[in-house]
């Protein structure tokens, strides 16, 4: 299994260090940095399967960090945690993706009860989306369902010939493979 991967933001260096520390311990590849303009930086280039950062920090703030990971990775799982949180906060934070929102200080077994759940979460879209990627096919007759521009699994059956026809526009004509001539061949025989 891939170890996730981690940027955790925060402008206290004490809690980069204990918090990055007990999320090493349990696994996870943490990269810790103390601002936003640094974590922006780090979005742009490396993939991440968690942010978590601070909500206020001088410069560039959580909200910031959180709409840019959003906007490089939508599956990228973004954890607010700040010491300056309201009701209106958290609300914004998550009218924009925030997957969690946790104040400071918090116990660090809830945290990592909190990250278990949103990474099992987008573990859990990440197949969705590869299932909703496959093409099905009915295994008694061959007809196939095509969800196109409706919602996954309402889509209409139809024939093989059809399908092609409707995806590529290309005219399909019948005919034999070499196994099935040699099978008509001979029970007309």
């Amino acid at each position: 299994m891939k170890t996730k991967t981690i940027l955790l933001v925060d402008d206290e260096e004490i809690i980069l260090d204990s918090l990055g520390r007990d999320l090493d311990s349990e696994g996870y590849s943490v990269t810790k940095v103390a601002s936003g303009e640094k974590a922006l930086t780090y979005i742009g280039d490396i993939h991440y399967d968690l942010v978590i950062t601070d909500l206020v920090m001088g410069g560039i703030n959580g909200v910031r960090v959180l709409q840019e990971a959003k906007e490089t990775n939508p599956e990228t799982v973004v954890f607010i945690l700040t010491g300056y949180g309201d009701m209106t906060s958290a609300i914004e934070a998550l009218r924009l993706g925030a997957d969690d929102y946790l104040l400071k200080p918090c116990d660090t077994e809830e945290l990592l009860i909190r990250i278990g759940r949103c990474l099992e979460k987008q573990d859990t879209l990440k197949k969705v989306k590869i299932y909703e990627g496959i093409l099905p096919v009915c295994c008694v007759c061959g007809v196939i369902r095509d969800d196109t521009g409706v919602e996954h699994g309402k889509g209409q059956w139809m024939k093989v010939d059809e399908f092609i026809h409707r995806k590529t526009t290309a005219e399909v004509s019948h005919t034999y493979c070499p196994i099935c001539y040699e099978i008509a061949l001979k029970s007309s025989l």
